[in-house]
């Protein structure tokens, strides 16, 4: 997947300086990057409502002589993740079309498995080493994403990481952050319909010099323009809301990835919290 990201940084760079038209398909070809062989420059005109013109000038102007160059890197890149067998199988029965915790399985499956091919190894393991780099981890997020937030600062914890969640209420994020300095970190989860605050919490960090990490649904979403890394999880849902099983696969790997760089701590860790549970016990005895 190395090509890919370069592929994916190319238009990232290019991003800002992009008219409407360009990022409307810059995001059709990071959003559906697996689609792209299979698409002719038709296809993609009419799936980001600009004109084959446009399609052909952005791949132009993000370092491609046209559409076919563009088109047949990516292809490349795809061959060698398509020959990956480490993903989950979809549950395939015609009987079971009507069947909801079917339905539900297979579209979070599906979220599980494009989360892990898109996630450079690279990327995610220099989200793990700020973590581990700094003084303290805060998490910060709105409505569902708070409580994940919520849940990441626990699991850090668990292995030996002192992490904090930021919660919005008598204080707000930006308020909370002052407390923050350039060693600290913080990871903010931003997803769908995305909040205003944790993208001002995000661009004040950065103002701050804090290290930021962006939890979101997509590369062109606006937290990651304000963060130093993103870890990108896809969430679709049957309903309205974000489906959080991929995202609890993010948490659990940074948790878990924490651990075994600091196992002594983490054993450390392990021991003092049983020991905090016998005394509980003994107590309530």
């Amino acid at each position: 997947m190395g090509r890919y990201k370069e592929i994916k940084d190319k238009i990232l760079y290019h991003y800002q300086d992009l008219r409407k038209n360009h990022k409307n398909i810059a995001d059709f070809f990071i959003e559906n990057f697996d689609r792209v062989p299979f698409l002719t420059v038709q296809d993609v005109s009419k799936a980001s409502k600009t004109s084959v013109a446009s399609v052909i000038r952005f791949t132009q102007r993000v370092g491609f002589t046209g559409f076919s160059e563009m088109q047949n890197e990516i292809a490349r890149t795809l061959q060698t993740h398509l020959q990956n067998k480490d993903i989950f199988q979809l549950i395939n029965n015609d009987k079971l079309k009507e069947d909801i915790l079917t339905s539900v399985a297979n579209q979070d499956i599906s979220n599980i498995n494009e989360t892990v091919g898109i996630n450079d190894r690279e990327n995610f393991h220099k989200a793990v080493e700020l973590i581990l780099a700094s003084n303290r981890v805060y998490t910060a997020g709105l409505g569902i994403s708070s409580l994940l937030a919520q849940i990441l600062s626990y699991q850090l914890n668990q292995v030996s990481v002192d992490s904090h969640a930021l919660v919005y209420n008598s204080l707000t994020f930006l308020e909370q952050l002052l407390f923050l300095t350039k060693h600290d970190l913080l990871i903010v989860f931003s997803f769908p319909p995305y909040s205003k605050e944790t993208i001002d919490a995000a661009k004040f960090a950065a103002g701050k010099g804090i290290r930021t990490i962006a939890i979101t649904n997509k590369q062109s979403a606006p937290v990651t323009l304000c963060s130093n890394i993103q870890l990108i999880v896809k969430s679709e849902n049957m309903l309205f809301t974000n489906s959080f099983a991929a995202i609890s696969v993010i948490i659990n790997a940074l948790a878990t990835e924490c651990a075994f760089r600091n196992r002594s701590k983490a054993n450390k860790m392990v021991k003092e919290l049983n020991k905090i549970s016998e005394l509980q016990q003994n107590t309530i005895d």
